[in-house]
C-alpha cells in the first residue's frame, strides 16, 4: 500500500482518516488543559498543578480500564460502520462540553470534557482495529496497520503541540474550541464514507457490569497463546514509550538545561520516528504479516536506549539552553538520532503485534481481543508510571533509568520469544532471506489461499525449511528426517517450529506410524504440509529418487499435492558440499536464491516419479 492509498482505497481511507481526526482531538484537548494546569497554577479539589496534570493522565486513562470490555462486546454485536457514526455523533457533543469548559475556564467540565472523550477512545479502539480484517484482504493488512500507526502518530504530535500552543497566548481558547468542533465534524462526515460490515455475532448478550466483562475478555483473550503474548509485547511498548516519554521533560529539563521548545523537538523525534518505523516495517513485510520483525525492534530498541543512556551520562552540566544552543552542542544530534531510532524501532516492533493479533482471532471475538488489549495496555502503562515515580522518588539517576529500561525490554522480548518460538523462526527466516541470500519466489501464486496441500520440493540443505517458509505466506508444517532433530542447533529449532519427525517404516516403524497421523491431524486441520521426497540432503547438488512413501501420504489423505524447487543453495555453509581442503566453508554471500512453485495437481493424478519430473523442470 502506498501513500496515494491513504486517500484511494474507498475501504481504507475513511476509517484511517475517522481515526486521525479522533486522535488528533484527543491530544488538543488533553494537551491543552494540561498546559493550562501547568503554567497558570490551578489548584482544584485541594490538589495544586502537578497533582492535576498526574489525575488528568489517570482520568483519561480510566475509561480504557473500566470501558474497553463493553465497547467490544458492543463492536462484536452491533454493525461497525453504524457504531462508529454513533461514536462521532457523541464526539459532536463532547466537544461542546469541552467548548464550554474552555469559553468559562471550568476545569471541572474540562475534566468531564477529558474523562468522556478517552470513553470516546475506549469505543473507538475495538471497532477500529477489528473493522481493519474485516475491510482489507490479508496481504493489505500490515500496510492499512502501519498507515493507520503513521496517521496516529502525526495526529498525537500535531495533537500535542497545537493543543499548548492554541492556549499559549491571549484569545487561543477561541481558536482552540472552533479547531475542536471542526475536527469533530469533519470525523463524522468522513465515518458516513465506511463500508458496511458484517456484524460478528449478532446472538451475543452484553454485561452491562463493567468488571464481570473485564475479567472474561481477559481470560477469552488468554486462550489463544499467540494472540495474548502478542498483547503482552505492545502492552510492553506502551510501558515502555508512558515512561520514555515521561522522562524527556525530566532529562531536559535536568540533565540537558534545555526549555519547553527543546521537549517539543524531542517529541517530534519520537513521534516521526514511530510513523517512519511503521512504514519501514510495512515495506519489510512485503505484503504478507512478517513477526519476524518483532526480534528486529526489540534489539533495536535496546540498543539505541543504551546508547541514549551512555549520552546523557557523560553530558556535561551548565547553564540553560534555548533549541539553538543545544543544536549546536557535542552530541546533540546523537540524542535526537537515538529517540528517533528507539521509535522506528517501536513502529517496527508494534505492526506486526496488531496485525497477528486481527489475522489471529477469532472474527465473532475479535473486538473482544482488542478490548482486552486495550485494558491491559492501559494496566501496563499505569504500573510504569507507578514504579518510574518509585525510581525518581529514590533518586535514581536518569541514565540509569534508560540503561534498566533496554535491559528490562531484552528480558521481556527473550520471555515471549521463548513462550512463541514462531516469532524467533520467522527472525532466522527473514535475516536468511533478506541478509545472507535474496530470495525470489516464482508461482507464487499457485499456493491456495486457504484449504488442505502437500507441498514437495527438492532437498538441499539444512535450511531448506526456513527458505520455503519465508516465501510463503501461509504458515506450514514440515516433515523432516528425525535424525535432524539430533544436531544440536536444529533440534531446538524443529522442536520449535512443531516440525514432525519421520523415519522409514523398517528403521523406526513408531516414528514412522505417528509421523502418518500427524500429517493427516494437519490436513484435517486445513493447514499446509511440506515433504521432501528424496529422504536425504543432496550430497552432489543433484536432484535424486523421490520415495514412494508420498504416494501413501496421498493415498491416506487424498489432498492437492504442489511442487516445488530451490535452487541456488548447493553450496552454502548449510548444505552438503565441501571445498578442497577446506570444509563447510561458505562459497556464497548474498547469492540469490529462487523457490519455484508449480501448478496444483490433484491427488488422483500423483505418483513419485511424476512427481520428481515436475520438480525436476522446475529446477531447470
Amino acid at each position: 500500500m502506498s501513500f496515494s492509498m491513504m486517500f484511494r482505497d474507498k475501504k481504507f481511507a475513511p476509517l484511517m482518516w475517522t481515526q486521525f481526526f479522533g486522535a488528533l482531538n484527543d491530544n488538543i484537548l488533553k494537551n491543552a488543559l494540561v498546559v493550562l494546569l501547568a503554567f497558570r497554577g490551578i489548584a482544584l479539589w485541594g490538589l495544586h498543578a502537578e497533582s492535576l496534570v498526574s489525575l488528568a493522565t489517570l482520568i483519561f486513562i480510566l475509561p480504557f480500564f473500566l470501558f474497553s470490555a463493553l465497547a467490544g462486546q458492543i463492536a462484536d454485536k452491533v454493525e461497525k460502520s453504524k457504531l462508529i457514526r454513533w461514536i462521532k455523533l457523541a464526539e459532536i457533543l463532547i466537544m461542546v462540553v469541552a467548548g464550554f469548559g474552555f469559553y468559562f475556564a471550568h476545569y471541572p467540565i474540562l475534566f468531564l470534557a477529558l474523562f468522556l472523550m478517552g470513553l470516546h477512545s475506549a469505543f473507538f479502539g475495538p471497532v477500529k482495529y477489528s473493522a481493519l480484517p474485516e475491510l482489507m484482504p490479508t496481504e493489505k493488512l500490515t500496510s492499512a496497520n502501519a498507515y493507520v500507526e503513521v496517521g496516529t502518530f502525526v495526529a498525537i504530535l500535531m495533537g500535542t503541540i497545537g493543543g499548548g500552543y492554541l492556549v499559549s497566548f491571549s484569545g487561543g481558547e477561541y481558536y482552540l474550541i472552533a479547531i475542536l468542533f471542526i475536527n469533530s465534524l469533519i470525523g463524522y462526515f468522513l465515518s458516513r464514507g465506511i463500508h458496511k460490515i458484517k456484524i460478528a455475532d449478532p446472538n451475543l448478550v452484553i454485561q452491562l457490569n463493567p468488571i464481570p466483562p473485564v475479567i472474561s475478555t481477559i481470560k477469552g483473550s488468554y486462550k489463544n497463546k499467540t494472540v495474548f503474548n502478542s498483547i503482552l509485547g505492545i502492552s510492553w511498548f506502551w510501558l515502555l514509550g508512558a515512561v520514555v516519554l515521561t522522562l524527556l521533560p525530566i532529562i531536559t529539563t535536568q540533565i540537558l538545561k534545555g526549555n519547553e521548545h527543546t521537549v517539543t523537538l524531542f517529541l517530534a523525534a519520537f513521534t516521526i520516528g514511530i510513523a517512519v518505523g511503521s512504514i519501514i516495517c510495512d515495506r519489510l513485510s512485503f505484503n504478507r504479516i512478517e513477526i519476524g520483525l518483532v526480534p528486529f525492534g526489540s534489539l533495536g530498541m535496546s540498543i539505541f536506549l543504551l546508547d541514549l543512556a551512555s549520552v546523557l551520562h557523560g553530558w556535561p552540566s551548565g547553564n540553560h539552553l534555548e533549541v539553538n544552543d543545544f543544536l549546536s552542542s557535542e552530541n546533540s544530534f546523537r540524542i535526537l538520532i537515538d529517540l528517533f531510532c528507539i521509535a522506528i524501532f517501536g513502529g517496527i516492533f508494534t505492526v506486526p503485534l496488531y496485525t497477528l493479533i486481527q489475522e489471529k482471532s477469532d472474527p465473532k471475538q475479535r473486538s473482544r481481543i482488542i478490548g482486552a488489549n486495550n485494558i491491559i495496555n492501559s494496566f501496563f502503562m499505569v504500573i510504569g508510571s507507578a514504579v518510574l515515580m518509585w525510581f525518581l522518588q529514590n533518586k535514581m539517576s536518569l541514565p540509569l533509568i534508560l540503561a534498566l529500561l533496554a535491559f528490562a525490554n531484552l528480558v521481556v522480548a527473550m520471555y515471549i520469544y521463548t513462550l512463541v518460538p514462531e516469532f524467533t523462526l520467522r527472525f532466522l527466516a527473514w535475516i536468511l532471506t533478506h541478509c545472507l541470500y535474496r530470495l525470489r519466489v516464482q508461482g507464487e501464486n499457485h499456493i491456495p489461499k486457504e484449504g488442505p496441500a502437500i507441498l514437495v520440493s527438492n532437498h538441499v540443505s539444512y535450511i531448506d525449511w526456513l527458505i520455503i517458509a519465508a516465501g510463503i505466506k501461509r504458515p506450514i508444517c514440515f516433515v523432516m528426517y528425525y535424525k535432524f532433530a539430533r544436531i544440536p542447533l536444529m533440534r531446538y529449532l524443529i522442536k520449535s517450529a512443531g516440525v514432525i519427525p519421520i523415519a522409514g517404516k523398517s528403521e523406526d516403524p513408531k516414528i514412522f506410524e505417528e509421523a502418518f497421523l500427524k500429517i493427516a491431524d494437519n490436513l484435517n486441520q486445513g493447514n499446509l504440509v511440506c515433504i521432501f521426497p528424496e529422504g536425504s540432503l543432496t550430497k552432489d547438488g543433484e536432484i535424486h529418487e523421490f520415495k514412494k512413501g508420498i504416494e501413501h501420504v496421498i493415498a491416506k489423505n487424498p489432498v492437492p499435492v504442489i511442487p516445488m524447487s530451490l535452487t541456488g543453495l548447493w553450496g552454502s555453509v548449510f548444505s552438503h558440499y565441501k571445498l578442497k581442503g577446506a570444509s563447510k566453508v561458505p562459497r556464497r554471500i548474498w547469492f540469490p536464491v529462487r523457490l519455484s512453485i508449480g501448478e496444483l495437481i490433484e491427488p488422483a493424478q500423483v505418483t513419485a516419479s511424476n512427481l520428481e519430473l515436475k520438480v525436476r523442470k522446475l529446477y531447470g
